[in-house]
């Protein structure tokens, strides 16, 4: 009988997921808000200037700079949604509705953790390599060295995404 009791609470225990499931969502949400804003807010510039005839210093690489943010901002909100779906269908249940969305069921449909892992894991990726961007835009180079290393990690990350989508094959 106490055995009985306690598989029962162990496997209610399953429940206590609901937790990220719902908060990695709240945070997805968020994050969809917040980098939404962010591109609302470099068309408000852009009409701004185009109307007032300013033209601000840098504006070209705070523009891209804002949008690269805004994408990085949209990915990490995917993760949190990959994160979300997947730790609901491993410990909870079944999403009905992905069988019958035939366009987003490989996406969304997790069946193992080592499937979610892959899934976070390469947008995490895609996230890292457009934070790196964003964060080039800024750097100043002085001497043909910093460009050399530039293009080095250009190389290396190119690379490094040939690998990684190379077994997707």
């Amino acid at each position: 009988m106490f055995e009985k009791f306690f598989e029962s609470t162990l496997w209610g225990s399953r429940l206590f997921t609901l937790f990220a499931v719902v908060f990695s969502m709240f945070g997805a949400v968020i994050l969809f808000l917040i980098a939404s804003l962010d591109i609302w807010n470099v068309m408000v510039l852009m009409f701004d200037m185009i109307f007032h005839h300013a033209h601000p210093e840098h504006l070209h690489e705070d523009v891209v700079a804002n949008i690269i943010g805004a994408i990085d901002l949209y990915l990490i909100a995917i993760v949190l949604l990959i994160f979300s779906f997947g730790v609901y269908e491993l410990f909870i249940s079944e999403i009905d509705a992905v069988d019958k969305n035939s366009k987003t069921s490989n996406v969304l449909s997790i069946h193992s953790l080592d499937q979610l892992k892959d899934k976070i894991a390469k947008v995490i990726i895609m996230v890292l390599v457009v934070n790196f961007f964003q964060r080039v835009l800024h750097t100043e180079y002085n001497g043909a060295l910093e460009m050399l290393y530039f293009s080095a990690s250009i190389l290396l990350l190119s690379v490094g995404l040939y690998f990684l989508h190379k077994g997707d094959h």
